[in-house]
C-alpha cells in the first residue's frame, strides 16, 4: 500500500491512479484524514445481453417502443 500526502497526490494523481490499478493507494489529509483510493472495475450494461437471434429489424423495434408509448 503506499501512502502519498493531500500535496503529493495532486501533484501525481495520474501516477496515483496508475498505481491504484495494482494495489491500494491512501492519501493522507494535514488533518489526519485518510482517503483509499482503488480500482473500481466497471460494472456491465443493462443493455449488455447475451446475443438473440430475431429477425426483426431496428424498425421494429422502434415502431413497438413507439406503439407502447401511445398507449401508455
Amino acid at each position: 500500500m503506499k501512502v502519498y500526502t493531500y500535496t503529493q497526490a495532486r501533484e501525481r494523481l495520474a501516477t496515483v491512479l496508475e498505481e491504484a490499478k495494482r494495489e491500494e493507494v491512501v492519501i493522507r489529509r494535514r488533518n489526519g484524514d485518510q482517503f483509499s483510493v482503488v480500482l473500481r472495475q466497471p460494472g456491465k450494461s443493462p443493455f449488455d445481453v447475451t446475443p438473440i437471434r430475431t429477425r426483426a429489424t431496428t424498425q421494429d423495434v422502434l415502431d413497438a417502443i413507439r406503439e407502447s408509448r401511445e398507449r401508455g
